[in-house]
């Protein structure tokens, strides 16, 4: 019986909000949670650095990160695949 292995890893969908620096993009993951004392739907964002090592992601693209180990100080998250491309003006 073969069956397909489930990644332990967290993935997460964000949008491309930097793109500055080499090898790296910021993504900003923006939730909605219940607030604990008076239960108001309420946005709560937070951002990750994801390494991109071909530099592909651009400003505004819409993509999934992967948990990884840790690559340096900041950045323990890899840039796996876009999900939507930026529109462009």
């Amino acid at each position: 019986m073969t069956e397909a292995k489930k990644s332990l890893k967290r993935t997460l969908v964000g949008k491309v909000v930097s793109d500055k620096r080499a090898k790296t993009v910021t993504v900003l993951i923006e939730r909605r949670v219940k607030h604990e004392l008076y239960g108001k739907i309420v946005g709560k964002s937070s951002k990750y650095h994801a390494h991109d090592e071909k530099g592909e992601y651009k400003m505004g693209d819409v993509i999934e990160i992967t948990e990884s180990r840790p690559i340096s100080k900041t950045k323990n998250w890899v840039a796996t695949r876009l999900v939507q491309k930026a529109i462009e003006v």
